[in-house]
């Protein structure tokens, strides 16, 4: 087992690394930038480093500071957290040439989960269900044209190494296509440093499903069930539980076992998620991300795992510590994303915390680095919590996430809280019924 883990990350998922290690009696190291010396990250690691300045590519981005940080603290594994280089290929190969484990997947899985088109290939070949598309990238405006007729509109333009919602683009209609092809392009290559796009017809009214797998890297594999993300503003999710509303134990069944084999097949190893859009009773593959997720804590709590427990374990060639047969559902989770932004508009809302106090109670949980006192920096995403409630039932969880939120305080900045408030209002939410549109269409009536 390692004897020390560096955790190349920030915030409330550094945190999260740092409480399931020291319960593995595993010691923690922290880096952050210089605008993040006084995080809450920083206070609970057994030992900190400071990387570089507030900038993350000359610091949480930095391959050079991270592995001098592991030289000179001595640590043996390196946990990537979420976002930053948690999906970094190039990293991870850098990382295992320097004698260090990386707490997650391979490189090469890394790689070709991380090109869409390869991805979507890899998924077909191991008998995953994919969205109608084109084979591969798109080079022409004209070639777009002419696989959008044959497929029939509407369809969606996406960068291959796009991801966070940039890089995607609808077209309704033929007279949409220039506009969409040129703005994925661009989009792609400006985020990205690809300006390859590709190709899938749009569904109307899906689902946002995405299943939770976790392999052992030699040829044993599992899932946990599916999250519903479908409430979504610009394609980033706001509102996670699990399990979905809208999926049968029979669907569960179908696909948790179809995603298992497949990452089984390749022997994955660590947490991944491979995610679909779910319409009229069909899952259709849209990618996998080979991390850990921000909504996993709905995951640990409707089957009673530590999901980072797991990483380190097999990462350090242990066993995973339950099989397939161990993982039963228990009652209903839900996650919603707190984010330092002031509504409407959602524009980031930075600067310091005067009075926080966390919720309570059976089944709540909040993820979250905030203190009294704390400046959040202007540097970095928004989000500076995630409240998780669990019940017996969703009625229960939903009951139990407003109550939640009525004792949440965060004062001294404007939060998302006021959303989730008008959220549970809504009879859409208590019943389920919504898809990955929803939320989107009721903002436009949405005032604070």
């Amino acid at each position: 087992m390692f004897k020390k883990i560096l955790i190349a990350n920030r915030g409330e998922i550094a945190l999260r690394v740092i409480r399931a290690a020291r319960e593995m009696g595993i010691a923690t190291v922290a880096v952050h930038s210089t605008a993040d010396a006084d995080a809450m990250h920083v206070r609970m690691a057994d030992e900190s480093i400071c990387i570089g300045p507030p900038s993350s590519a000359q610091s949480y981005l930095s391959f050079p500071a991270i592995i001098s940080a592991c030289e000179i603290t001595g640590a043996d594994a390196i946990h990537p957290g979420y976002g930053f280089l948690s999906e970094n290929a190039q990293f991870v190969q850098i990382v295992e040439d320097h004698g260090l484990t990386f707490i997650g997947p391979t490189a090469e899985h890394i790689r070709v989960m991380g090109d869409k088109i390869t991805a979507k290939d890899t998924m077909k070949a191991l008998g995953v269900p994919c969205v109608p598309g084109s084979d591969g990238g798109v080079a022409t405006l004209e070639e777009a044209k002419a696989i959008a007729e044959e497929m029939d509109y509407p369809v969606i333009i996406k960068a291959t190494a796009g991801g966070g919602g940039r890089g995607m683009k609808v077209a309704i209609a033929a007279a949409d296509m220039e506009s969409a092809f040129m703005t994925a392009r661009a989009e792609g290559k400006s985020n990205f440093g690809n300006d390859e796009v590709y190709i899938e017809k749009y569904l109307t009214t899906p689902r946002h499903i995405e299943i939770q797998v976790f392999g052992d890297g030699k040829g044993r594999a599992v899932h946990l069930g599916e999250r519903d993300c479908s409430l979504q503003r610009r394609h980033q999710k706001v509102f996670e539980e699990a399990p979905s509303p809208s999926i049968t134990a029979e669907e569960r069944a179908y696909i948790g076992k179809v995603c298992a084999d497949a990452v089984a097949n390749i022997n994955y190893i660590g947490a991944g998620t491979i995610e679909f859009l779910y319409e009229n009773g069909e899952f259709y593959f849209i990618e996998m991300n080979t991390r850990l997720q921000v909504e996993h804590p709905v995951t640990e709590a409707i089957f009673g795992v530590d999901l980072v427990r797991e990483q380190i374990l097999v990462a350090a060639g242990e066993d995973m510590s339950f099989h397939q047969d161990d993982l039963k559902i228990n009652g209903h989770a839900i996650e919603v994303r707190i984010n330092a932004e002031r509504l409407p508009d959602f524009t980031p809302c930075p600067g310091r915390i005067t009075q926080y106090h966390a919720p309570g109670g059976l089944g709540v949980r909040m993820d979250s680095a905030l203190y009294d006192g704390y400046v959040i920096p202007p540097y970095y995403d928004s989000l500076i919590g995630k409240l998780i409630v669990h019940g017996r039932d969703r009625p229960e969880a939903l009951a139990r996430l407003k109550r939640a939120l009525g004792e949440l305080i965060v004062d001294g900045i404007d939060t998302t809280v006021p959303l989730f408030h008008a959220l549970l209002a809504e009879p859409g939410i208590h019943t389920g019924q919504y898809n990955i549109h929803w939320l989107e269409h009721w903002l436009e009536g949405y005032s604070t």
